[in-house]
């Protein structure tokens, strides 16, 4: 099992309740969307609000710990931060799933291309799962 309180230490978080859950509700789905992640909050503090998990989220956003993964048309997800990755997202179901990819030509080509200096690349990819192609 992991330490959540450590993992929130180590990236001088202070680990209250709330933090607790919600870090681990992150790491339990992988990718999670504040209604979801709200629900699951909600199920441990009945009484807590929505704009407290933003604020909490923001907190580990700021302090790199989570990662907002912006979904075109989709409310964002949230995963705590790993190397650099793409997404797959099934337009069908929803599901996120983690791709590694190597952007280095494809960022060199551009910066060289527009000579624009890339500090970040997100890319998602939208389509069908396999499940979901298969019905």
């Amino acid at each position: 099992m992991k330490d959540y309180t450590e993992i929130l230490r180590s990236y001088n978080l202070k680990a209250t309740p709330q933090r607790l859950v919600i870090i681990e509700s992150i790491d339990h789905y992988g990718h999670i969307n504040i209604d979801k992640l709200y629900e699951e909050v909600k199920n441990k503090f009945s009484s807590i609000s929505l704009a407290t998990i933003y604020k909490n989220i923001n907190s580990m956003i700021s302090n790199t710990l989570l990662l907002e993964v912006k979904i075109p048309n989709e409310k964002s997800v949230y995963e705590i931060v790993k190397e650099q990755h793409s997404h797959l997202v099934c337009k069908d179901c929803g599901e996120v799933i983690d791709i590694k990819i190597d952007t280095t030509r494809i960022v060199d080509s551009i910066s060289q291309d527009y000579k624009f200096s890339i500090d970040k690349s997100d890319l998602v990819f939208s389509g069908s799962c396999e499940s979901c192609s298969s019905k």
